[in-house]
């Protein structure tokens, strides 16, 4: 970021994950079954969920903080530690109840032959103590990031909006399911096209397209509503405008994570000072590098703006 812009407060809310990577070589087939046995030489571990929208913030230069809902086990363990590593403000509760949330991929040839989801929702305790920090936490905040998974750790979420939109916060979406209506009052909601499909129904035509976000964002009362499109890049829709940005991905390696980090570069450049349109090409373009990379990865201010 340049010495112009001032540093952004983000605080992230939503749920958050461990991602575990297995590497190994995959030279033969099961005798007891006709799958790829792999045999694991290295092993990583990366924040996921909210917690790498997080990450990807950090990584920009925000001072963020991170609130959601942990297990008292191991891989909470290792979450407290790793955004400690990374200066992130931890705000995470710890329920005893579940099992911290863990996505488990085992890679082969540098290929995704398998992944194993490890989650529980958190217990109605653990939320209503988060749901306190969160309005405690509020006014020290630029900008709230909310990272839905529909894991359960949102199930608040329009009374955290309505709370954010009082003191005059900024709030952007990153949202799921079939049913936007809980966001209603966001200034931003970031789904991709499938999220969008969920809800809008079909388009045949640009024209249609348009159309049926325009409705949505005026019904939801946001701001604008930005529709991230894989290789066809962004649309910003906006009260009396739709704005196109193609991709900039020079090699898709891996999407995942991708959506984290457009709602993470977003959040941070408009708490920067930036405005919209801009701050969404620069998202477009972090998307473009951290697609290049292998599963949920981070862009640097350095590959940004050189």
């Amino acid at each position: 970021m340049t010495t112009s812009l001032k540093t952004p407060r983000l605080l992230v809310v939503g749920d958050v994950m461990l991602d575990r990577y297995w590497f190994g070589e995959v030279s033969r087939i099961s005798p007891e079954a006709p799958v790829p046995i792999v045999r694991v030489g290295r092993r990583e571990e990366r924040l996921g969920g909210a917690a790498n929208v997080a990450r990807n913030a950090v990584a920009l230069g925000a001072q963020t903080a991170l609130l959601g809902v942990v297990g008292q086990d191991e891989a909470g363990d290792t979450v407290q530690k790793m955004l400690a590593d990374l200066h992130i403000d931890s705000f995470l509760s710890r329920d005893p109840a579940i099992s911290t949330i863990i996505k488990l991929r085992v890679i082969g040839r540098q290929q995704q032959l398998l992944r194993i989801d490890f989650e529980h929702p958190p217990t109605d305790t653990a939320l209503r103590n988060k749901l306190t920090k969160y309005n405690a936490l509020l006014p020290d905040y630029d900008v709230v990031v909310l990272s839905d998974y529909a894991k359960g750790s949102l199930v608040n979420v329009a009374e955290m909006i309505s709370a954010a939109r009082k003191l005059g916060k900024r709030v952007l979406v990153d949202p799921k399911g079939d049913d936007f209506a809980p966001y209603k009052g966001a200034s931003i909601l970031t789904p991709n096209k499938s999220e969008l499909r969920q809800v809008v129904g079909s388009w045949k035509t640009e024209e249609e397209l348009t159309a049926k976000a325009q409705r949505l964002r005026e019904s939801l009362d946001l701001d604008a509503l930005l529709l991230t499109r894989s290789e066809e890049g962004m649309s910003l829709y906006t009260a009396g405008q739709a704005i196109h940005t193609p991709t900039v991905a020079r090699e898709v390696f891996d999407v995942s994570g991708a959506g984290d980090t457009v709602i993470a570069t977003l959040a941070t450049m408009l708490g920067a000072g930036k405005p919209l349109v801009d701050a969404v090409e620069i998202a477009n373009r972090a998307a473009g590098i951290v697609v290049g990379k292998l599963g949920t990865a981070t862009v640097t201010k350095e590959e940004l703006f050189g």
